[in-house]
Protein backbone atom coordinates (compact mmCIF):
# COMPACT_ATOMS: atom_id res chain seq x y z
CA UNK A 1 0.00 0.00 0.00
CA UNK A 2 2.83 2.34 0.87
CA UNK A 3 4.49 1.68 -2.50
CA UNK A 4 1.25 2.73 -4.19
CA UNK A 5 1.07 5.89 -2.06
CA UNK A 6 4.71 6.64 -2.89
CA UNK A 7 3.96 6.36 -6.60
CA UNK A 8 0.87 8.56 -6.29
CA UNK A 9 2.66 11.19 -4.21
CA UNK A 10 5.53 11.49 -6.69
CA UNK A 11 7.77 14.42 -5.78
CA UNK A 12 5.68 15.18 -2.70
CA UNK A 13 6.87 11.90 -1.10
CA UNK A 14 9.14 12.42 1.89
CA UNK A 15 10.86 9.13 2.76
CA UNK A 16 11.40 9.11 6.50
CA UNK A 17 11.52 5.32 6.76
CA UNK A 18 8.28 5.22 8.72
CA UNK A 19 6.49 1.89 9.00
CA UNK A 20 3.20 3.77 9.22
CA UNK A 21 3.22 6.96 7.21
CA UNK A 22 0.91 9.57 5.77
CA UNK A 23 0.04 9.34 2.05
CA UNK A 24 3.06 11.58 1.38
CA UNK A 25 5.50 9.59 3.54
CA UNK A 26 5.55 11.74 6.67
CA UNK A 27 5.01 10.50 10.22
CA UNK A 28 1.43 9.86 11.24
CA UNK A 29 -0.21 12.08 13.82
CA UNK A 30 -0.35 10.19 17.16
CA UNK A 31 -3.96 11.29 17.64
CA UNK A 32 -4.94 9.86 14.24
CA UNK A 33 -3.28 6.56 15.20
CA UNK A 34 -5.21 6.50 18.48
CA UNK A 35 -8.50 7.30 16.73
CA UNK A 36 -7.88 4.54 14.17
CA UNK A 37 -7.10 2.06 16.95
CA UNK A 38 -10.36 2.92 18.73
CA UNK A 39 -12.28 2.52 15.46
CA UNK A 40 -10.90 -0.96 14.68
CA UNK A 41 -12.27 -2.94 17.68
CA UNK A 42 -15.63 -1.21 17.29
CA UNK A 43 -15.78 -2.13 13.60
CA UNK A 44 -14.74 -5.72 14.40
CA UNK A 45 -17.42 -6.00 17.10
CA UNK A 46 -14.95 -6.79 19.90
CA UNK A 47 -14.38 -5.14 23.25
CA UNK A 48 -12.44 -1.92 23.41
CA UNK A 49 -8.92 -2.11 24.74
CA UNK A 50 -5.78 -0.08 25.10
CA UNK A 51 -3.36 -0.09 22.19
CA UNK A 52 -0.69 -1.18 24.68
CA UNK A 53 -2.77 -4.31 25.45
CA UNK A 54 -2.44 -5.31 21.80
CA UNK A 55 1.31 -5.49 22.33
CA UNK A 56 0.81 -8.07 25.08
CA UNK A 57 -1.60 -10.00 22.87
CA UNK A 58 0.78 -9.97 19.90
CA UNK A 59 3.72 -11.14 22.04
CA UNK A 60 1.63 -13.94 23.58
CA UNK A 61 0.32 -15.07 20.17
CA UNK A 62 3.91 -15.29 18.92
CA UNK A 63 4.74 -17.39 22.00
CA UNK A 64 1.76 -19.68 21.27
CA UNK A 65 3.01 -20.06 17.69
CA UNK A 66 6.43 -21.10 18.97
CA UNK A 67 8.23 -18.18 17.36
CA UNK A 68 11.80 -18.06 18.73
CA UNK A 69 12.35 -15.30 21.28
CA UNK A 70 15.03 -13.64 19.16
CA UNK A 71 12.58 -13.36 16.25
CA UNK A 72 9.88 -11.99 18.58
CA UNK A 73 12.36 -9.37 19.77
CA UNK A 74 12.91 -8.23 16.21
CA UNK A 75 9.20 -8.16 15.39
CA UNK A 76 8.07 -6.15 18.41
CA UNK A 77 11.22 -4.05 18.77
CA UNK A 78 12.59 -5.32 22.08
CA UNK A 79 16.26 -4.74 22.82
CA UNK A 80 16.37 -6.98 25.93
CA UNK A 81 15.12 -10.52 26.44
CA UNK A 82 13.69 -9.46 29.80
CA UNK A 83 10.83 -7.86 27.88
CA UNK A 84 9.52 -11.35 27.04
CA UNK A 85 8.76 -11.92 30.72
CA UNK A 86 6.80 -8.68 30.80
CA UNK A 87 4.81 -9.11 27.59
CA UNK A 88 4.49 -12.85 26.92
CA UNK A 89 1.96 -14.58 29.15
CA UNK A 90 1.93 -18.32 29.78
CA UNK A 91 -1.59 -19.41 28.89
CA UNK A 92 -3.45 -22.54 29.99
CA UNK A 93 -3.00 -24.22 26.57
CA UNK A 94 0.76 -23.67 26.85
CA UNK A 95 0.77 -25.14 30.36
CA UNK A 96 -1.22 -28.19 29.17
CA UNK A 97 1.13 -28.70 26.23
CA UNK A 98 4.17 -28.57 28.51
CA UNK A 99 2.58 -31.04 30.96
CA UNK A 100 1.69 -33.42 28.12
CA UNK A 101 5.18 -33.25 26.65
CA UNK A 102 6.86 -33.76 30.04
CA UNK A 103 4.47 -36.64 30.79
CA UNK A 104 5.29 -38.23 27.44
CA UNK A 105 9.00 -37.93 28.15
CA UNK A 106 8.73 -39.38 31.65
CA UNK A 107 6.25 -42.15 30.89
CA UNK A 108 7.32 -42.86 27.29
CA UNK A 109 3.95 -44.16 26.10
CA UNK A 110 3.14 -46.04 29.30
CA UNK A 111 6.50 -47.70 29.92
CA UNK A 112 7.87 -47.63 33.47
CA UNK A 113 4.48 -46.78 34.98
CA UNK A 114 3.83 -48.21 38.46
Amino acid sequence: MQDRERDQAGQLWSDGGWLFATPTGGPTNPRADYDEWKRLPKKAGVRDGRLHDARHTAATVLLLLGVPERAVMGIVGWSHTAMAARYQHITEPIQRDIATRVGGLIWQDGANRD
